[in-house]
């Protein structure tokens, strides 16, 4: 498996920039009347471990749905899309466990199979040598990069049509008019006549997400907690953790679950390197993240607003999640 960081390949100033980025977004999220942090930058390589664990807990109980529709359409996407090469793409692969499912689908049906998994974390890469491994007719090409930067990149180098992966309903943390503009942006950087095969998380009794956002193992606790600890890490901050408490709960005006992290006490934060001090004050919240669950009708809108045409919606046994195959 080759590995590009397109990190490196971007001169000085450009990587100067993309840190300084991260460092502008804090700033402006803790000065903010509500402060709130994105949700993207969860995935440092602690983070993107830690998640791993998450999607492995038996409450978190998006992955096993997934999976089931994904042995069901392992065989039938390569009969849909009737070539002998793909280059299937990933957002966000994770440890490559469930893009291994999709993957030995197209290798049964005698496909070449070129694998662009695209990540910001390299060691989250690594995790997929550990589940995929490369043969005559599969090569693996990792991409270090932003999604939309690594899509561009790939566009490039790409010789035939294009699956992309966007798995585990993580269009989910995107705001409902975010992801259409995210979307349009993938679409605008692919192939034509290109697919997407995408996740959704349904709508469905509030105590069961809850339940999936607040796992009994803690995890999701800690993967929050993380985000301070990669503050205190890259930006020279003191935050003390075990003054924040996590807090995740189902919105149904929003049809979201939201995460937050909430001061136990009044109290102040230096960031050294934005040399800066936040004030919090005791109960004050910080948002961090939205996870916004779908209806078919609302599936079908973002597919309409976006400019993808629906081939085929596969649901999971208890209907409460849906892996959509669209079309550009």
């Amino acid at each position: 498996m080759k590995i590009i960081d397109l990190s490196k390949i971007q001169n000085k100033s450009k990587n100067t920039k993309r840190i300084n980025s991260f460092a502008d977004d804090i700033d402006k999220g803790l000065s903010l009347k509500n402060k709130a942090i994105s949700s993207k930058y969860f995935y440092d390589d602690r983070g993107s471990k830690i998640f791993q664990r998450i999607t492995k807990h038996p409450d978190y109980y998006l992955t096993n749905n997934e999976i089931e529709i994904l042995n069901k359409v392992k065989l039938k996407l390569p009969n849909i899309l009737k070539l002998k090469e793909i280059d299937i793409i990933e957002l966000g692969p994770g440890d490559g466990s469930k893009s291994k499912v999709i993957i030995e689908g197209f290798l049964k049906k005698n496909y070449i199979v070129n694998y662009y998994p695209i990540d910001i974390s390299k060691k989250a890469l690594k995790l997929i040598k550990r589940n995929i491994k490369e043969n005559n007719r599969l090569n693996i090409n990792g991409i270090v990069s932003e999604y939309i930067v690594g899509l561009s990149y790939v566009k490039n180098l790409s010789k035939n049509k294009q699956l992309i992966l966007f798995l585990g309903s993580n269009i989910g943390n995107f705001e409902r008019s975010q992801s259409v503009k995210f979307m349009k942006s993938i679409n605008n950087n692919i192939k034509k006549d290109s697919y997407i095969f995408i996740g959704f998380d349904l709508k469905k009794d509030p105590r069961k997400l809850n339940k999936a956002y607040n796992d009994s193992s803690n995890l999701t606790k800690k993967f929050n907690l993380n985000l301070l600890s990669r503050i205190n890490n890259d930006l020279q901050a003191n935050f003390n953790l075990k003054k924040f408490i996590h807090y995740g709960i189902y919105n149904p005006l929003l049809g979201a679950m939201e995460s937050f992290l909430i001061s136990k006490e009044k109290q102040q934060v230096n960031i050294k390197k934005i040399k800066k001090v936040y004030s919090f004050e005791a109960n004050e919240t910080i948002h961090l993240e939205y996870s916004f669950k779908y209806t078919i009708e609302d599936i079908e809108n973002l597919a309409k607003k976006s400019k993808y045409t629906i081939e085929k919606h596969y649901k999971n046994n208890d209907k409460g999640f849906i892996n959509a195959l669209w079309k550009k």
